[in-house]
């Protein structure tokens, strides 16, 4: 939590006055936390994604809003060969890429841009290769090197992908934010002028909006792209209001600092229906809350004591004091029941703390012992009470006799630390990519995300590891949900987390704001968004 949450509040409160004050065509967006950085393929954070791959970048395929339906997007079209090993992509022309002060870019984008954003993620020998601090979480996670055989430039509007296997999930993909495409002009200009760090404060894309500015923990500031290929934007400014406590965020929307609040707390959706002057928007999301618990620090290692834990928390009280009625289903799996590939003949730990003390007892802890419990300030939506959950946690931990100290850290730093396998037991929550269920189990429970951190469980379970590889390259739906059938018994016998719930996604606006629609993957886009 930040040190002065209050000065830094007063402060955008200002702004973001001033902001309103200025015209109808401005927006502001009261979100939850703040971006990582700006260079998306080094993140992995929703709220990153919102202000880089939803704002500034664009992939050579998209989502088409509110669905997983994969569109074109800086591809016009594409053709896949009959053994699922080349993609080849006709790129759409006169595109530009942003200005700013110090860069004009002097052609449009072209097949140059896209190999360069590719193999600067796939070549340990490319020059912007190792400039990337935190690496490239998603292209290690996903195992895209193996993956990727070579790009190549057919033309000046044409590229190919050739794979060393096929991937069914391949396409959809490269619609994720990992995949933007960068300009390569821009990072030649940089790299020229030795100041190559601008590519992740200074960023440059595409898409709908320009970036302006960032201040940090308060606000990034965009302005409309009058270029945009796809018709710019209604609103000519566009402010992303950081604002961690759900409370603040509600508040400062009825205030009309904000005419849009994300993730408010689901307890509180109905006063916010009931308000006049207010809508909420709510949808059936491909989110999954969960704790991680890190298989790497004994005795977390035995799967007794993990199974333990699992039996330990109530997890129905946990729910309804987190979600309220009917706001989030309880998680037996990494992904909801409503994805493809679920297995309905999982059954839920029960809570169990008796069975749990027998558990504990057979791995040699009779008398406990001890454990850190990690979480966030402020609220989201797979944690909209970070404190009480944990408060929870640790209440069933004790009762079994597992002591436990919890430890707040801010988001990005919680995730860092996460990643480095600092923790005990950690709060997370996914949101789902694409809609495919490898995107649940790959980036979050493999063995290559194991080991480049992204795996918070740092888990690797080599049967799991190659039932969900298998899978990837078998193209019947069918025998791929079979394979992931299996891959889910594993997870729930292995216990790596404490799955706890498929929350509902929300957003309060005011009344005569439109355009704006909830995407099931969690992601919020404001191309298309008009205010009164």
């Amino acid at each position: 939590m930040s040190p002065m949450p209050f000065l830094r509040g007063g402060l955008l409160l200002a702004a973001l006055l001033c902001v309103h004050a200025q015209a109808a065509d401005s927006l502001v967006v009261c979100t939850e936390a703040s971006p990582e950085g700006f260079d998306i393929v080094q993140y992995t954070a929703a709220t990153t994604a919102d202000a880089t791959a939803e704002t500034l970048f664009e992939r050579l395929v998209a989502f088409a809003p509110g669905s997983t339906e994969v569109v074109p997007a800086l591809a016009q079209s594409w053709e896949i060969s009959a053994d699922g090993l080349s993609y080849s992509f006709t790129l759409r022309q006169g595109v530009k890429f942003h200005a700013n002060q110090g860069f004009t870019p002097t052609r449009a984008f072209n097949a140059d841009d896209v190999l360069w954003s590719f193999q600067r993620q796939l070549d340990p020998a490319h020059p912007w290769h190792k400039l990337s601090l935190r690496g490239f979480p998603y292209a290690e996670a996903m195992g895209l090197a193996q993956l990727i055989e070579r790009v190549e430039k057919l033309d000046e509007h044409r590229v190919r992908f050739v794979l060393r296997h096929p991937e069914a999930p391949f396409l959809a993909n490269l619609a994720m934010g990992f995949a933007s495409i960068y300009s390569a002009e821009y990072a030649e200009h940089l790299l020229a002028a030795n100041t190559p760090e601008r590519l992740n404060s200074q960023p440059v894309g595409t898409g709908p909006f320009v970036f302006e500015r960032y201040a940090k923990d308060a606000q990034v500031r965009f302005r409309g792209n009058p270029d945009y290929w796809n018709g710019a934007p209604a609103i000519q400014r566009l402010v992303l209001a950081i604002t961690p406590e759900p409370n603040v965020r509600q508040q400062r929307l009825k205030a009309g600092d904000c005419q849009i609040a994300l993730y408010p707390r689901p307890v509180d959706i109905p006063a916010l229906k009931a308000d006049p002057q207010l809508q909420v928007l709510e949808l059936d999301s491909l989110l999954t809350a969960y704790i991680g618990i890190n298989t790497r620090h004994p005795p977390l290692d035995d799967v007794r004591v993990r199974q333990a834990l699992n039996l330990a928390f109530d997890k129905a009280a946990y729910i309804r004091a987190q979600y309220g009625e009917g706001n989030a289903t309880p998680a037996v799996a990494p992904y909801p029941a409503t994805l493809w590939g679920y297995d309905e003949t999982l059954q839920d730990w029960p809570h169990d703390p008796e069975r749990a003390r027998q558990l504990l007892a057979e791995a040699g802890h009779a008398d406990g012992f001890a454990l850190s419990i990690w979480t966030r300030p402020g609220g989201g939506p797979t944690n909209p009470n970070p404190g009480i959950g944990a408060q929870m946690l640790q209440a069933d931990l004790a009762a079994i006799g597992i002591r436990s100290d919890i430890r707040v850290f801010e988001w990005g730093e919680l995730i860092k630390r996460a990643k480095n396998g600092e923790h005990d037991l950690v709060f997370m929550g996914w949101a789902g990519d694409n809609g495919d269920p490898d995107n649940f189990l790959t980036p979050n429970l493999s063995c290559a995300a194991a080991e480049s951190g992204e795996n918070q469980a740092g888990w690797c379970d080599k049967t799991f590891d190659a039932l969900i590889t298998q899978a990837r390259r078998e193209p019947e739906q069918s025998k791929r949900a079979a394979l992931y059938r299996q891959a889910l018994a594993i997870f729930h016998e292995q216990a790596p987390w404490i799955a706890l719930a498929h929350p509902k996604q929300f957003a309060a606006l005011h009344k005569g704001v439109e355009g704006f629609v909830l995407s099931p993957m969690g992601s919020n886009n404001f191309a298309r968004v008009k205010v009164p």
